[in-house]
């Protein structure tokens, strides 16, 4: 037989399911939070595009200027829409 008790072997793998738990959120928040605020310049700049050709990458900054401004548009559009 075990030397604990059934409450105590409950309560032990409870604490092992919650740092197992919180583990995996810190590591997952952690990284869209970094990638979110570190990437951020790269990604509106358009760092990524490959060939270095001048279309690509200012296309790319337009189309995604043009995606910021946009999604204000809507959040102010919905801000007004639900105040009044």
């Amino acid at each position: 037989m075990s030397s604990k008790p059934p409450h105590d072997a409950r309560e032990e793998e409870a604490r092992k399911v919650i740092e197992r738990v919180e583990r995996e959120s810190e590591i997952v928040g952690r990284s869209s939070f970094v990638r979110a605020a570190g990437k951020a310049r790269d990604h509106l700049t358009a760092a990524e595009a490959e060939g270095g050709d001048p279309v690509e990458v200012w296309g790319r900054r337009v189309g995604r200027a043009l995606s910021v401004i946009a999604f204000i548009g809507l959040a102010l559009w919905l801000l007004a829409y639900l105040t009044r």
